[in-house]
């Protein structure tokens, strides 16, 4: 065998603190905008956040963080938040963003699990440390994201962030580490069993900046105010933390205060023209512009991902407010971006409605990954629209294992998701189903996600989620629990008439259920586990004898 020709380029590794580097250098003057806890706007710029991150990585090294060492984080996005992003991972150390909603037992197993060494924390988490640090031993130290005089009462001990940076003078040059190296360390939401760690490096981070700055992707440029609203403590915010310096974009972060009201104000304030999270946020922020019948003067697009985004919000995004809407997937296991939608040249010439049905779908794959559907059998499925399966993935930022696991997920060199989708002749994915969600009903698998997609459409209904029921003669029946509108009346019978003529009519839910709220997880998603055991007696009007039934 032939010894390969080997190019002869430069060996620079990709390191996340050259994200920062370049931004300070060549966009130095570019603003950080940031809610601050304390309650004011907090100014700097990019030159300024690598002088304070690399007086962090100083403070770290001195209270003898080495390399590969965890720090953990409990924070909103914020501009000490960001510090951290780069401060912690610049010298070799991993940063470990832990989720503040989960339950304290669960925050207590994710940073012992970590074997984090120092927590950095937003002081309105004081009371959430004082809850887990006993049952964290291996905590050398928290660090309080404040200076002396907004340090919060505790019964732990803690640090002032504040102290620690200005002991330390930022002249300190960026090594350079081996790429392949932990740089992030993100865990699970951990709906089911323990919350389970992915672990980055910083060849995969920077190569997902990468991904995600493309124009065909979210399209982060040096002509943007990003405002993301999905948190820093959430999959490293979709990589946002990570492109926007990339492309030198403006970055504005909103704080604790994620309301309609405050999202508006601080966007029409900022002149943001680009943002992303979770549907539930934007239901929230349309809710509040309708209602007060506000304008975006500035906002052009918004990516919105975590869950199937309903087409109702789509549109009323598009046709009332003119804001281009980016429906995205991913998982933390993909770090996290996998597709997003955008249409191209041929497929903007389409009708309307075709291209509608397009936009609702998950979009096609970004350079860097790649996709399929597989069967039972495990056998690939044609790309026909039609033919669903599991869907698998691959690429330089998907995960080959969980952290401190040896066992491997992967099937054939491919990550199962858990996902049930179809993709279609134009590359585009739609996800059919979680496939612990899918309802089977007589032998045929009927989407959850379509039948809230219908429900959220009618103008009385503020949110709804679709379950399975047990069914004596179909094995299960769908269940649409609702949420109605403020000020709003709708009966069972109305709302399933809405059903006509939108779905099969064998897939219409059996009954409605009428909730104030629904139970959603630490990242915003639906909690569909809960709904099942809330409603696990539930008797199904089909299923009583002699009611009629549906085939």
């Amino acid at each position: 065998m032939t010894t390969p020709l080997l190019g002869q380029m430069m060996d620079v590794p990709l390191n996340v603190s050259s994200l920062l580097a370049h931004a300070a250098r060549y966009a130095g003057d570019t603003e950080i905008v940031s809610r601050r806890i304390e309650g004011d706007i907090h100014r700097y710029t990019y030159r300024d956040c690598e002088q304070r991150a690399k007086q962090l990585a100083q403070a770290l090294i001195r209270l003898g963080v080495a390399l590969g060492g965890r720090i953990g984080t409990l924070a909103w996005n914020g501009y000490r938040h960001l510090e951290a992003y780069y401060g912690v991972t610049g010298f070799g150390a991993v940063c470990h963003t832990i989720n503040p909603r989960l339950f304290a037992e669960q925050v207590a197993f994710i940073i012992n699990h970590a074997d984090d060494s120092y927590v950095l924390f937003d002081t309105t988490f004081a009371a959430l440390v004082d809850a887990v640090a006993p049952h964290c031993p291996k905590v050398k130290g928290w660090i309080a994201l404040a200076d002396e005089a907004h340090m919060p009462a505790l019964a732990t001990p803690a640090l002032s962030y504040e102290t620690l940076l200005a002991a330390e003078n930022g002249v300190f040059d960026w090594p350079a580490l081996d790429e392949r190296s932990a740089s992030n360390l993100c865990y699970t939401s951990g709906t089911t069993g323990h919350p389970k760690g992915a672990l980055y490096s910083h060849r995969s981070t920077v190569l997902h900046a990468y991904g995600a700055a493309l124009p065909d992707a979210m399209g982060c440029s040096a002509r943007d105010a990003v405002l993301p609203v999905v948190p820093m403590f959430h999959v490293n915010a979709w990589g946002i933390p990570h492109a926007a310096p990339l492309a030198g974009a403006k970055l504005v972060l909103p704080g604790k205060d994620l309301d309609g009201k405050s999202l508006y104000e601080l966007m029409e304030a900022e002149r943001v023209t680009f943002s992303a999270g979770v549907p539930t946020v934007w239901m929230g922020l349309l809710q509040y512009v309708r209602e007060t019948g506000k304008r975006f003067s500035s906002l052009a697009r918004t990516v919105i991902g975590g869950s199937a985004c309903p087409p109702a919000v789509l549109r009323e995004f598009e046709d009332v407010y003119g804001v281009r809407v980016i429906h995205a997937w991913g998982m933390t296991e993909m770090s996290p971006l996998g597709t997003l939608m955008r249409l191209n040249w041929e497929q903007s010439q389409r009708p309307l409605a075709e291209r509608r049905r397009l936009l609702e779908k998950q979009g096609a794959v970004i350079f860097g990954v790649d996709m399929k559907i597989v069967g039972d059998d495990g056998r690939e499925l044609p790309r026909d629209g039609v033919a669903f399966g599991d869907l698998h993935v691959r690429g330089p930022w998907v995960i080959d294992r969980y952290f401190r696991s040896d066992a491997s997920p992967l099937v054939d060199g491919w990550f199962p998701t858990g996902d049930v989708a179809t993709i279609d002749r134009d590359g585009f994915l739609h996800i059919t189903d979680r496939s612990k969600d899918v309802i089977k009903s007589g032998g045929e698998w009927i989407s959850s996600i379509e039948i809230e997609n219908v429900a959220i459409a009618h103008p009385a209904v503020a949110e709804a989620a679709c379950i399975a029921i047990a069914h004596p003669k179909w094995t299960e029946r769908p269940l649409l629990v609702v949420v109605p509108r403020a000020g709003e009346n709708i009966t069972r019978d109305e709302l399933l008439a809405f059903y006509e003529g939108k779905v099969a009519k064998w897939w219409i839910p059996d009954d409605v259920v009428f909730v104030e709220q629904l139970p959603h997880t630490a990242t915003g998603k639906l909690q569909k586990l809960k709904l099942r055991e809330m409603f696990r007696e539930h008797v199904l009007r089909t299923a009583i004898p002699g009611a009629v039934q549906k085939n």
